[in-house]
């Protein structure tokens, strides 16, 4: 049987998503139960936030200083609800990491750990606005052993170039993506490759509030996706997309 690219690396980390439910708990301080509670209804709790305080015009604060731990637990469910599928990120991940990554708007850390564990990769830049999940991906670094491989910021920093750009779950966030994706175009090394996936869509009975969905929006994200980058051929059942630039 042919094993599948960058499973090795994870090994047997890969069936608990390298110990999230055990990061979670020891981090927050919570038992096995009131976790499991939180978890379920986080994400509920996480939509009912953005319909009562999302605006757009302060979407910034509203994920740096309003969903604090929340967050948290409404990531976490999506991540353990989606095992499969983020197992096969995490491999498309090893498959093509190298160097320098930056991890924007990295959460609750796990694609981060992901690549800090491939043996091409340099050093991982951990990015996110949310004080506490820095914290949080910063405790799970330190329980993992990767923290001289992992560097904590809450922006891009500057004067700096990247081999590999992982965005996962943010571009539907942001109010303007298609300047995310010339933000990184500038920054990507010219044989690099970004990893990213998005969402457009705020849901059948809109149940992510948060989520853009303006076509005119999403016109100009596709157009200048379309013109910058190239998409390389991944076999794996995941969301994530693989690009290069244009040359």
């Amino acid at each position: 049987m042919i094993q599948q690219p960058g499973v090795h690396l994870f090994d047997s980390d890969l069936q608990n998503l390298f110990n999230l439910k055990q990061h979670l708990q020891e981090f927050l301080n919570l038992d096995a139960e009131t976790l499991d509670l939180k978890l379920k209804i986080g994400m509920q709790q996480m939509a009912e936030l953005g319909h009562k305080d999302f605006d757009w015009e302060e979407a910034t604060t509203f994920y740096r200083e309003r969903v604090k731990e929340l967050y948290l637990f409404d990531l976490g469910a999506w991540h353990l609800s989606i095992h499969e599928g983020l197992g096969n990120m995490l491999m498309l991940i090893a498959d093509n990491a190298q160097g320098q990554v930056l991890d924007f708007g990295g959460g609750i850390g796990t694609h981060a750990i992901g690549a800090a564990l491939c043996p091409e990769v340099k050093q991982v830049t951990y990015c996110d606005i949310n004080p506490i999940n820095l914290d949080f991906v910063h405790y799970r670094a330190k329980k993992l052993g990767l923290c001289e491989k992992i560097r904590f910021c809450s922006e891009i920093p500057e004067q700096e170039s990247f081999d590999t750009i992982l965005c996962f779950d943010v571009l539907e966030h942001l109010p303007d993506p298609s300047q995310q994706l010339l933000q990184f175009h500038e920054i990507l090394t010219p044989k690099g490759k970004i990893i990213v996936n998005w969402f457009f869509y705020k849901g059948k009975n809109n149940e992510h509030p948060f989520h853009l969905d303006d076509p005119q929006a999403i016109d100009t994200f596709f157009r200048t996706l379309q013109s910058r980058f190239v998409e390389i051929f991944h076999a794996y059942n995941t969301s994530a997309r693989c690009y290069r630039q244009w040359i």
